[in-house]
């Protein structure tokens, strides 16, 4: 993990010399709002606060500032962002979930109400099981879920891509499964944890950890080939179900927002990519800094879009 790290650092060196030549927009604040629509402490308040130390250390202007805006799993703070004078002072670090939460009927917008500044981060995705699970790998949840559908309990943030990987894993399997609604990665951690739940989606760096201590069990990494930070958990491929996926992080801005704010904001977040310290924060949360800007991350919001469409009407899931 560490090479691809080190190598992304170096392809977003070339990259930034680039970009970084952007003029500076006049924004009308002292200090641009980072919203993150989900609580302190959680995998992307810990990536986006490391983002926006490293902008601020750079000499950001406007400075930024990461304001916590949590409730309804991501759309609160994202209702807020879409509602704000789009005068380049209100951004909004969001992921996946702007439209799973929109393909099952969470909310009434999507990516398309937003203007793209730039794609931050990628996390893989592990299916965590409890300790007193009585399954320890792919086949034996598949094997429990289908002989007692409905009563493996799975915590997710409803309508987000922690949710979403179930509902997928549903559709390729044929098992069912039980969910118990989360705000984020914490609370839904603690529950897996606590044992109130039996299923849950991790990072690499979470599992290592809860799997090293005995705490918590792996059944399975969403990669297409198993990760050199836990050379020992089978990949869900390896285990017969055809299944890559994982969270990619970005910032928006409310539509309407200037090109200039747009360009001034990508090349700030762009040099912060490249930050030793950001590239150091991303490995210790399982995350791989995978930066594009503005019109490759409109292009990207697109195709996840569609596929995710096609697996909710596939699923039968599809609300809108």
């Amino acid at each position: 993990m560490k090479k691809l790290a080190t190598s992304m650092a170096l392809w977003l060196l070339a990259f930034g010399a680039v970009i970084c030549g952007a003029v500076a927009a006049d924004l009308p604040c002292g200090t641009a709002r980072l919203i993150v629509p989900w609580p302190p402490g959680g995998d992307t308040d810990i990536i986006y606060r490391s983002v926006v130390d490293a902008a601020n250390k750079a000499g950001a202007k406007p400075s930024l500032q990461v304001v916590n805006s949590a409730g309804q799993g991501g759309t609160k703070g994202a209702r807020e962002v879409k509602d704000a004078k789009p005068d380049g002072c209100t951004l909004l670090a969001l992921h996946d979930s702007t439209y799973t939460s929109f393909l099952t009927g969470r909310v009434d917008f999507t990516y398309d109400v937003f203007e793209p500044v730039a794609l931050m981060t990628y996390t893989p995705s592990i299916i965590g099981a409890a300790i007193n699970a009585p399954f320890s790998d792919m086949k034996g949840l598949i094997a429990e879920a289908k002989k007692a559908p409905q009563t493996v309990i799975a915590g997710a943030t409803l309508g987000s891509n922690t949710h979403f990987i179930f509902l997928i894993l549903e559709d390729k399997t044929g098992m069912r499964l039980k969910y118990v609604p989360y705000e984020g990665t914490r609370e839904r951690l603690t529950a897996l944890l606590a044992k109130n739940i039996q299923l849950g989606e991790m990072n690499i760096i979470t599992a290592r950890q809860y799997m090293k201590e005995g705490t918590l069990k792996g059944l399975g990494i969403a990669t297409e080939k198993r990760d050199p930070a836990l050379p020992e958990l089978a990949t869900l491929k390896e285990q017969g179900v055809d299944l890559v996926y994982g969270t990619n992080r970005g910032v928006v801005a409310p539509k309407g927002t200037p090109a200039t704010a747009i360009a001034h904001w990508e090349a700030v977040l762009a040099k912060a990519a490249r930050d030793p310290a950001v590239v150091a924060t991303m490995e210790g949360q399982g995350t791989i800094v995978q930066f594009k800007g503005a019109r490759d991350y409109a292009a990207h919001f697109k195709k996840g879009f569609d596929e995710h469409k096609t697996a909710a009407v596939n699923l039968g899931i599809y609300k809108q």
